[in-house]
């Protein structure tokens, strides 16, 4: 009963849009597609309707891309049919970004819609860049050009074009080559948008887009008319937008109906009914080997019949599909550093006439883990390497704490060699590496992080973007440290290593200094957040994303996005989960508390020595401030404390 409804359940979710409609947009009928041995698609049935929003999940490296690219046209299956309705129209944003060379921003746009982005283009060149005497020739071509954009319903497109581009706040008229990769990246996809597809392709869209980007792209898939398949392992977009998930496993791909919160619930269950039925298998096949085993007697007396049935047992067994193993990295972690990390008092940082950093004080303490967010370009990656010491303030005082040993994570991937393999990267020459004391091959190290034997040799330019941040945290976690620096972690991971590194860093005994735009990973790992306004404006807040969301808002034209965790209305408190990240905060405060009351205690009686009054007035001023500072931060953890019992309270 158990495994024919577990068939059930499994071609009902494979099933259920296989049947070809006259709505649908595109079908694909028994598809395959391999890169050597294993199938990336095998055998696979896929239907899209209009307007359906579809979000496609799986491992690293499963083919997701690929499969993107055969519904587009752009790759040829193996074998199978991709049916597609007549004059659909699809556009892609691929991971990789489009070639740009020395275009405008709004050229790269206007080339995203096929039949007038040509004469957009020219439109927008003779009108923003008149002659100073505008004769008869430049008169004459932009008539034309109006004359052809009236007959090709271009002033539509223009409009559109002009809409998208100040929704992104993207300059229209700067190269492209002066921007960085996150706004080259806004830049693909509003190219992707501008055409208004019936069916949008969109492969990993908020990689390293900002918070505000990424909420901005969230209400115009909500309202998207057309159809969106789309990768993601963004959880709080899929937990915003799903209504059909596809999962794409070792060639198989399962549809599942639901939104991403039942589509775990059912997914669990599905695996649970899995386990039940192989462990039935390999007890039967034990059975039949043992059988086909027995002596002379036995095998002369053999039912044939009952042989045939053991082959196809065997077979059945090969072609089993085991749950995964799961990435299993941990950090390496070094002597405990000083109490103090950072001390960082009025400083200031500044580029010409913008301000980075103003007047900023904080004090960073062993423990904390803190979450930088804001608009890309507003000087987080700059407030970092202030802190670190690579920069040197303008004014103001930097304090570093002792015994510090820093592992650092750039987004950049620039402590990677493309031309030398992974085991080179990592490695280093060494044949084992030291974690936590205890030594481990460096072949066996890199399987933690789901590498090959095989695919350890392989140089790091041929690997995806999943597998170079996989790397780069192996390279990281190799080396002992106190004090992480992670500067976008989580772009290219899937859903499992995220949810690995979120467990690591919320066991992490060091301090964490975190720049993502990953709500989903702020929430669940950062004690406490830092959001950066612009103009060197950065308040702090307690708590992560969601503690935050219904906060004053940061400029008159955004939505609200931050607010002290002590101003946070009893009714917020409701929509709060109490996660793993949320129980260590709360088991850890009494000890925190404890240790600022002793510090306290420490300065009142340096203030209550009869010389103290002696000292210069700026040591004195500074002694009371860090008093004020240290009492400021117990009633803070006291509040805290208090919250988060009400959380506990109401989540059970």
């Amino acid at each position: 009963m158990g495994i024919l409804f577990l068939q059930l359940m499994i071609n009902g979710r494979q099933n259920s849009h296989d049947k070809i409609t006259l709505m649908a947009l595109l079908h694909l009928e028994n598809l395959s597609l391999a890169f050597g041995e294993a199938p990336l698609l095998d055998k696979i049935n896929l239907q899209i309707e209009p307007k359906e929003r579809i979000f496609l999940i799986g491992r690293n490296g499963m083919g997701k891309s690929c499969l993107l690219k055969v519904i587009l046209g752009t790759l040829k299956p193996d074998s199978g049919k991709v049916h597609r309705s007549p004059l659909l129209k699809i556009a892609e944003l691929a991971q990789e970004l489009p070639a740009c060379g020395d275009k405008t921003v709004y050229n790269m746009v206007a080339e995203g819609v096929q039949e007038v982005g040509l004469l957009l283009q020219r439109y927008h060149h003779l009108t923003q860049s008149p002659p100073k005497h505008m004769d008869d020739a430049w008169l004459r071509e932009l008539e034309e050009v109006q004359k052809q954009l009236e007959m090709r319903n271009g002033w539509q497109y223009g409009q559109i074009i002009d809409n998208i581009l100040t929704r992104l706040e993207l300059p229209p008229d700067k190269k492209m080559s002066a921007l960085s990769g996150g706004w080259q990246r806004r830049v693909a996809l509003a190219r992707a948008l501008v055409d208004q597809p019936d069916l949008l392709l969109l492969d990993e869209p908020t990689n390293h887009l900002d918070l505000e980007a990424i909420e901005w792209l969230e209400e115009y898939l909500a309202q998207y008319t057309g159809a969106v398949l789309c990768i993601t392992h963004d959880r709080a977009v899929l937990k915003k937008l799903s209504k059909r998930i596809l999962e794409l496993d070792r060639g198989r791909l399962t549809s599942w109906d639901s939104s991403y919160d039942q589509y775990l619930i059912d997914k669990e269950h599905m695996l649970e009914v899995e386990s039940k039925h192989a462990k039935q298998f390999d007890t039967l096949l034990a059975k039949e080997e043992v059988w086909i085993r027995q002596g002379i007697k036995a095998r002369r007396t053999r039912n044939e019949g009952r042989v045939r049935a053991l082959e196809k047992l065997r077979l059945e067994r090969s072609q089993r599909r085991d749950l995964q193993g799961r990435p299993t990295f941990s950090s390496n972690q070094s002597k405990t550093s000083g109490e103090l990390v950072v001390n960082a008092e009025n400083i200031n940082y500044h580029i010409q006439q913008n301000y980075l950093v103003k007047d900023f004080t904080i004090q960073i303490l062993r423990g904390d883990k803190i979450a930088l967010i804001g608009p890309n370009g507003v000087g987080k990656t700059t407030f970092l390497k202030l802190l670190l010491g690579e920069l040197t303030p303008d004014s103001g005082v930097l304090q570093l704490g002792t015994n510090l040993q820093i592992g650092y994570f750039d987004q950049l991937r620039a402590g990677l060699d493309p031309e030398a393999s992974a085991i080179e990267n990592v490695a280093g020459g060494r044949e084992t590496v030291t974690i936590n004391g205890k030594e481990k091959h460096i072949i066996s190290y890199l399987s933690d992080f789901l590498f090959t034997p095989q695919r350890v040799r392989t140089p790091i330019k041929f690997l995806s973007g999943g597998e170079c941040n996989r790397l780069l945290l192996a390279k990281l976690f190799s080396l002992p440290s106190n004090l992480l620096v992670l500067d976008e972690p989580t772009n290219d991971l899937d859903i499992e290593s995220l949810e690995l590194l979120e467990d690591i860093l919320v066991d992490y005994k060091g301090t964490l200094l975190l720049v993502s735009h990953d709500r989903a990973f702020v929430n669940e790992v950062a004690t406490s957040t830092l959001y950066f306004r612009g103009n060197g404006q950065i308040e702090q807040y307690i708590g992560g994303y969601d503690e935050i969301l219904h906060a004053k808002t940061p400029s008159p034209a955004k939505k609200d996005l931050v607010k002290p965790a002590a101003e946070k209305a009893k009714e917020d408190r409701t929509s709060i989960q109490f996660n793993t990240k949320l129980k260590k905060e709360l088991a850890d405060i009494p000890q925190k508390i404890a240790e600022l009351e002793k510090r306290a205690q420490k300065l009142q009686q340096d203030i209550a020595e009869p010389t103290f009054y002696s000292n210069p007035k700026a040591f004195i001023d500074q002694k009371f401030e860090k008093l004020r500072e240290t009492d400021r931060s117990v009633q803070e953890l006291y509040q805290r404390w208090e919250a988060l019992e009400e959380i506990k309270h109401m989540s059970s």
